[in-house]
């Protein structure tokens, strides 16, 4: 690990200026991605500024039925919160199957968002990757990409974006708070992580220095939620393929439905053709298989990835199947 320097920071406002130059510089909170990378050499910052001191690890209402969600709040501490529990279960459920107990004791809500993908290239120096050192080329599109991407890639990049947690978040349509040097700002997680067609090398839309401060969750719908991941194994494994739904009956028709998936894309995946499919039908599984297929249409598996395209439509049918069966009891 090369050398850099370290400060705490006492406030938002000293944590931005402390932090300088953004392109030598990270904010640090758990630092369990972040320290990772950094003893590889795929992250050399000059400079850490840690900001596990300011006041950002609170889980408040937010007087509408929302929450508002502070950036350092730990991933444990977020999952086992009752309002997280009784009113987005599948956000509970999300980061429970992420990591382990230890890591997210450490990990943050503001952490988990930035993140970098799991792809064994992006993490060997010694490959082709778009996404650490852009015009070298993506060595997984030839190389070993059974985990990648099978919508909405590029020959730049193929990985897939790595977080539980953001699934969940975009099936519940939370939005971002950050502060830059000229003030706060917001933005839908919608709109939080690029497509890869903008460019491998930066993930999200967040200005460049900006600090998150905090996840607002909009009020519940009035569904049940879920949260499903397939992986290789039980513990401290990737999603293959992973679902985040929450789905209404009204009268004997689907009404509020909200499905996102993880580990088929290089962001969290809102399936928004699957749910115009579904809104106004009767629930059943013929109806389900068909707006999972109009979801997939646009998929294009690699070589060593077309079983991800089977898997995601399974996964899409059952949760939904199990969804509407609770909300008939």
């Amino acid at each position: 690990m090369k050398a850099f320097g370290y400060v705490r920071a006492g406030d938002i406002d000293e944590a931005l200026a402390l932090r300088g130059d953004p392109r030598r510089s990270r904010f640090l909170a758990g630092g369990t991605n972040l320290v990772d990378l950094m003893k590889t050499g795929v992250e050399s910052p000059a400079k850490l500024v840690d900001i596990r001191a300011l006041p950002l690890d609170r889980i408040e209402d937010t007087g509408d039925g929302g929450l508002r969600v502070g950036a350092t709040v730990t991933n444990s501490d977020l999952a086992v919160h009752p309002a997280i529990r009784t009113r987005y279960p599948a956000l509970s459920q999300a980061i429970l199957s992420g990591a382990s107990g230890q890591l997210r004791n450490a990990a943050t809500v503001g952490g988990n968002l930035l993140q970098r993908t799991r792809c064994p290239y992006f993490a060997d120096l010694a490959a082709a990757c778009n996404k650490r050192v852009p015009g070298t080329g993506c060595s997984a599109l030839t190389g070993e990409h059974h985990n990648h991407a099978v919508l909405d890639w590029t020959p730049a990049c193929v990985a897939t974006h790595p977080s539980d947690m953001a699934v969940a978040l975009a099936a519940f349509d939370a939005r971002i708070g950050f502060r830059t040097g000229t003030g706060p700002g917001e933005l839908p997680i919608s709109g939080f992580y690029r497509p890869v067609a903008d460019g491998a090398h930066r993930e999200t839309l967040l200005p460049e220095g900006a600090l998150i401060t905090h996840v607002v969750l909009p009020p519940s719908p009035p569904g049940p939620s879920r949260y499903r991941k397939v992986r290789e194994r039980a513990s401290y494994a990737f999603a293959l393929c992973s679902i985040a739904a929450t789905v209404e009956v009204h009268d004997g028709q689907i009404g509020d439905v909200r499905i996102a998936l993880g580990g088929i894309a290089a962001r969290p995946w809102r399936a928004r053709a699957a749910e115009d499919h579904l809104r106004g039908k009767e629930p059943g599984d013929a109806v389900f298989r068909t707006a999972a297929d109009a979801e997939l249409a646009s998929a294009r598996p690699l070589p060593g990835n077309g079983y991800k395209v089977r898997l995601a439509r399974n996964l899409i049918v059952s949760t939904l199947d199990e969804l509407i069966s609770r909300e008939s009891r």
